[in-house]
């Protein structure tokens, strides 16, 4: 604990020699990203689970600013690039499920995932827990989880085919081109076609600052395995375990458990204002962890100083940023939603079928989740693990049964 503040302090008196332009603008391209699309499924999920504006607003705020006070805390704590976010893929979760339920319900499983989170990191049993489910049926109840929510950026082809095309248009062609952030670009592009078409209205702001609103918490075993399960793997797996990967890749040493502690704290402490969860970023975390970001690697922890930063601004004054996103066309937020999470759905589907021996068991946890039903009060994602891993069981017991023979 000693060496840690030392080099929180350290890192602190470092900031001024440490930053640097592009460190600065690195930060704030993660801010734009995150803003042209992972917020607009946030919004999708408190609309579709009919809140209030006033709890749409506090959900915003818990998840912007939760990310960026961790991302800001992790940072300087570890000297490292560290991004704190919402899980993507959880938020997705919550747009066929968090109606199904009281919404204290909900912030009742939000604590218990955070809860299940932070007991991971004071155990150590991280490693173990992810050996428990195959990552396969992970991924087939993932890629279940957002593949009616891809499939909606063509299913809007009807509402605004011009609009629809030429963000879609837009966005490949900056992937091929390898621009980091072509979900901006078909942001851009949809905004200039509803602009012209006269399709957004956007009424007076408010830049009061946000009024985040607490529900109490109420315990139910359903929604703790609708909602609370899932989110649970959804974080160990999807958000963490690619977050930690990515830093790795750029050669940091992460002690996660001690991170796993701080993010599940954290989810547990802004749970009943709505926040689904923080966790480790992935995606994001890429663009700050980069020598892009600064030619140091030691000194990259002020790019995502500045991405947090950048969360805590919009955070608190989620109630303009919630008008602003909510006057925006139907069939461009689904639009750009689908196209932010066209690499996951194709990571997702890819490990769901790589492996043969587990390929049925990956697929079958896939359909089972896109079905999207809800079974004794608890939905689809659940039973996409519990049937992924009955297949998963049955062909395990017959290839060892073929070997005892």
């Amino acid at each position: 604990m000693t060496a840690s503040l030392t080099r929180f302090l350290t890192s602190l008196r470092d900031l001024p020699r440490a930053y640097t332009w592009t460190s600065l603008l690195v930060g704030l391209l993660a801010v734009i990203v995150a803003f042209s699309g992972p917020v607009l499924i946030v919004l999708q999920a408190a609309q579709s689970a009919r809140l209030t504006p006033e709890q749409t607003t506090s959900f915003v705020w818990a998840v912007v600013i939760g990310s960026g006070l961790m991302s800001i805390f992790m940072s300087l704590w570890y000297r490292m690039p560290v991004l704190g976010a919402w899980s993507t893929p959880g938020v997705v979760l919550l747009i066929s499920s968090l109606g199904l339920y009281e919404y204290h319900e909900a912030i009742g499983a939000f604590v218990l995932a955070g809860a299940g989170v932070m007991l991971l990191g004071l155990t150590g049993w991280y490693s173990r827990v992810l050996r428990l489910v195959p990552t396969p049926i992970i991924m087939g109840m993932l890629a279940g989880v957002l593949l009616h929510y891809g499939a909606d950026a063509f299913g809007v082809l009807p509402e605004n085919p011009l609009m629809v095309i030429a963000m879609i248009a837009v966005f490949f062609v900056l992937r091929r081109r390898r621009f980091r952030a072509p979900t901006l670009g078909a942001l851009l592009a949809g905004l200039v076609i509803a602009g012209l078409s006269g399709l957004v209205s956007i009424p007076p702001l408010d830049l009061a600052f946000t009024q985040p609103v607490f529900t109490a918490p109420t315990f139910t075993f359903s929604a703790a395995l609708g909602i609370g399960l899932p989110l649970f793997i959804l974080a160990i797996t999807s958000q963490n375990a690619p977050g930690l990967a990515v830093l790795q890749n750029y050669g940091y040493t992460l002690p996660i458990d001690s991170m796993l502690i701080f993010t599940g704290l954290a989810s547990m402490l802004l749970a009943p204002f709505g926040g689904p969860g923080i966790n480790l970023a992935a995606i994001t975390a890429s663009m700050v962890a980069s020598p892009e970001a600064h030619p140091r690697p030691q000194d990259r922890y002020t790019a995502s100083l500045s991405t947090g930063l950048g969360y805590v601004l919009f955070g608190t004054f989620s109630a303009a940023a919630v008008t602003v996103f909510s006057a925006l066309p139907h069939a461009l937020m689904a639009t750009v939603a689908g196209l932010a999470l066209l690499g996951t759905i194709t990571s997702a589907m890819t490990a769901a079928v790589e492996k043969p021996e587990t390929r049925d068991a990956g697929v079958v946890a896939l359909l089972c989740t896109a079905a999207n039903f809800n079974l004794l009060g608890i939905g689809a994602p659940f039973w996409g693990l519990v049937f992924g891993l009955l297949v998963h069981a049955i062909y395990t017991l017959r290839r060892r049964s073929a070997a005892a023979g």
